[in-house]
C-alpha cells in the first residue's frame, strides 16, 4: 500500500497512527507530498479527482481518499476490530467521536489557510471567529461527553490525539487547554504513544 501526503497534514497523520495501532505500518509506504492550497497537484490529480492527501493506493491498485475512508480500510485489513468496533452502539458512538475530531482539525486547517495563505487585505475577520468557536466547542464536546472514549484505543481517541497536536502545532494561542483538564491529560498520555511517536510533526 502506498498513502500520499505528509504529516503537517492532520488527516495524513491520522491515517499513519492508525496503521501502526493496527499493527500494518510495516505495509505502507508513505510517499512525500506537499501540496498548495491555490494549485493542482499533478500526481494527486492521476489519482483522485479531489486531488488532496491524504491519498491511498492499495496493493490491488484500486484508490482510496478521505481519511475517514482510509482509516476504516486500514483497520479492516489489519482485521482489527477494537479501533472501530462492531458492537453498533459502541461503533457509532465512535465514528461520532471521529467526526468530531475531525471537524475540528478541518476548521483548524481552514484556519490555517486563512491566516497564512490568504493576502491580509483579502481575510475575512467573521470566517475567522467562526472557525476559532468551532474549534474551541469540539473542543467542549470532547471534554464534556466523549472521556470514557477518549480513554481507549480507537480511531476517534487517534483523531482527537492528531487534531489537538495540530493545535499546539498551529494555533497554540487558542490555548484549547483552558478549562478542559480532563482533555488535557488524556491527549499528554496518548501522544506518548508509540503510534503517535512513530509519525512526528515536523520541527518547524
Amino acid at each position: 500500500m502506498k498513502i500520499y501526503g505528509n504529516t503537517v497534514s492532520p488527516f495524513y497523520r491520522m491515517c499513519v497512527v492508525t496503521a501502526h495501532e493496527a499493527g500494518v505500518a510495516d505495509r505502507l509506504e508513505e510517499v512525500a507530498v506537499s501540496t498548495k492550497v491555490d494549485e493542482v497537484h499533478a500526481r494527486l490529480a492521476t489519482l483522485s479527482p479531489i486531488a488532496k492527501i491524504p491519498v491511498l493506493e492499495t496493493d490491488h491498485g484500486h484508490v482510496l481518499h478521505d481519511s475517514r475512508v482510509i482509516i476504516e480500510y486500514l483497520a479492516h485489513v489489519a482485521g482489527n476490530h477494537t479501533l472501530i468496533p462492531d458492537d453498533g452502539v459502541k461503533r457509532f458512538r465512535i465514528l461520532t467521536l471521529l467526526a468530531t475530531a475531525q471537524g475540528m482539525a478541518d476548521a483548524a486547517v481552514a484556519l490555517r489557510y486563512e491566516t497564512s495563505a490568504r493576502p491580509e487585505a483579502l481575510r475575512w475577520p467573521d470566517y475567522m471567529k467562526r472557525l476559532e468557536d468551532r474549534i474551541l466547542a469540539a473542543a467542549d464536546e470532547l471534554d464534556r461527553n466523549f472521556i470514557p472514549c477518549l480513554s481507549e484505543v480507537n480511531v476517534g481517541a487517534i483523531a482527537t490525539a492528531v487534531g489537538l497536536d495540530y493545535l499546539d502545532h498551529r494555533h497554540d494561542r487558542l490555548n484549547w487547554r483552558e478549562g478542559r483538564p480532563r482533555l488535557a491529560a488524556l491527549h499528554q498520555k496518548f501522544r506518548q504513544r508509540e503510534s503517535m511517536l512513530a509519525a512526528p510533526l515536523p520541527k518547524a
